[in-house]
């Protein structure tokens, strides 16, 4: 009898396992049908999803509840659905520049409302309830910025609780009493999956409740569903996952909700090649997010060895977005061969809805240990320092390049901040100074091989002069070297 009760269970795992890989297959094919249109880009703002929180309203399936307002006065929403005993409650973007995973929240939502998967969804709603409490920060959101209107980390204010976006996020786990949390961050571009080139497209942790790291069942659930969410991200994005420090922080709200009895799982969106605007990982965040919750309904995720939770790749932070590597450098009449790390910085613009790109130079010398979006091995290329002409309108910018020229005096030097070619525009005042490599400046200059000039570097985008310009991603040049 016990032999065939223990038969029955394998074969009962076995199923559960295909239906829910089968799932996730589906869930990504028909990820578009889905999709919130209406907040593509990641500079999203709190009145961009009021529409959207009033269409759940005004939806029967739906509970929605004001919770809370911001210290700047905007309300906070939780959106709830399911008639399930096990609470799971998840929010976002308690920091205001990191909205990924909210984009992802209102794909959800709208997969949740949709006739298709009507078995899947009736199979995590009868058992779970889930709630939503989306864009946490939403003053922060308004100008793309980190911390809140009081200029505080909510993410550290789990014990003073100083905040109001605080206070409601500490009500809120109280009253829920969630069985799983999910708190879902972005984190920077430059994270790598340890001693790999891999980007950590996502990251996730189990977060520690003490000094000592302990692991209590509380955590082990946490664990073993991040184990089966690696597992999805391995389909679509091999390679490209971290395991989050799980260094203890007393103050912080993920640590706290762990401690507090809520198995809680951190996602951090981080970087995916040729997505600046996060799109793929938002897709991944979708899947993911409602793969677990499957796994969580049908409590399979309890089978899990929590041993595989160390074999995900630690969080590494090695990654440029451009490496130059074995340069030739000529100074003060000797020659040295470099690497050059290259970061392009995201700048705002006024209204904080789009950005533009000024590069740096982050790091030089012996890169070896370092990884890159893009890698380009300059061996036997030399660097050339660019020249300035004076144009009165640029009309192929190519034709300007091949001469050496980054530097444009014209008329079109205006008052932007940049333009969308690549070139350096400047005014009659601007002087050109001698090119010294060193951190922190705009990496703007050419490349030589064989006495030719090859590449243009401007503005940290890297260009083939061989090369038509509509072939290549250039980024933006910069006006007056702003």
């Amino acid at each position: 009898m016990i032999k065939k009760l223990f038969t029955l269970t394998i074969i009962v795992l076995v199923c559960n396992v295909q239906a829910q890989d089968e799932l996730t297959s589906k869930l990504h094919k028909t990820y578009d049908d889905y999709k919130e249109s209406s907040i593509g880009k990641r500079r999203i703002k709190h009145a961009d999803i009021q529409p959207l929180i009033e269409k759940f309203k005004a939806n029967p399936k739906f509970e929605v509840q004001k919770v809370g307002e911001s210290i700047q006065g905007r309300d906070l929403h939780l959106i709830s659905i399911g008639s399930g005993d096990s609470n799971i409650f998840l929010w976002s973007q308690m920091h205001g520049n990191e909205p990924t995973a909210t984009q992802a929240i209102f794909d959800i939502l709208n997969f949740l409302d949709a006739p298709e998967f009507k078995e899947e969804k009736e199979a995590i709603l009868s058992k779970l309830k889930l709630h939503f409490l989306p864009m946490l920060n939403p003053d922060g959101a308004e100008v793309f910025t980190r911390r809140n209107a009081l200029g505080v980390d909510i993410n550290r204010d789990a014990l003073r609780l100083q905040s109001p976006e605080s206070q409601t996020l500490k009500r809120l786990r109280d009253s829920l009493d969630a069985d799983f949390g999910f708190n879902l961050h972005d984190q920077s571009k430059y994270y790598n999956a340890e001693r790999t080139e891999k980007p950590a497209t996502i990251s996730y942790l189990a977060t520690a409740f003490n000094y000592e790291k302990d692991i209590n069942e509380v955590r082990s659930n946490a664990m073993k569903v991040i184990v089966y969410m690696n597992k999805i991200i391995q389909n679509y994005a091999p390679g490209q996952v971290g395991r989050y420090s799980d260094d203890f922080e007393p103050r912080a709200f993920g640590d706290n909700i762990a401690k507090w009895g809520t198995s809680l799982i951190l996602i951090e969106s981080g970087g995916y090649p040729s997505d600046p605007e996060k799109q793929e990982i938002r897709k991944l965040n979708y899947v993911s997010i409602l793969s677990a919750l499957y796994t969580i309904a049908n409590e399979s995720y309890k089978s899990i060895p929590i041993e595989d939770y160390e074999k995900i790749p630690r969080n590494d932070r090695m990654l440029f977005d451009l490496k130059i590597e074995n340069l030739t450098y000529e100074l003060l009449g000797d020659t040295y061969i470099l690497d050059l790390g290259i970061f392009n910085n995201e700048i705002d613009l006024e209204g904080h809805n789009q950005f533009y790109y000024r590069s740096s130079v982050a790091d030089q010398g012996d890169l070896s240990t370092y990884y890159a979006y893009k890698t380009f091995d300059a061996k036997g290329y030399t660097v050339v320092p660019p020249k300035m002409a004076k144009i009165a309108q640029v009309q192929n910018p190519m034709d300007v390049l091949k001469d050496g020229v980054a530097y444009v005096e014209t008329e079109q030097a205006e008052e932007n901040a940049f333009v969308d070619f690549p070139l350096i525009l400047v005014n009659e005042k601007f002087e050109l100074n001698e090119l010294r490599l060193r951190p922190g400046i705009n990496p703007t200059f050419f490349l030589k091989k064989d006495g030719e000039l090859t590449h243009a570097l401007i503005n940290g985008f890297l260009i083939d002069l061989a090369k038509p310009l509509d072939e290549q991603y250039t980024g933006n040049g910069l006006v007056n070297g702003n």
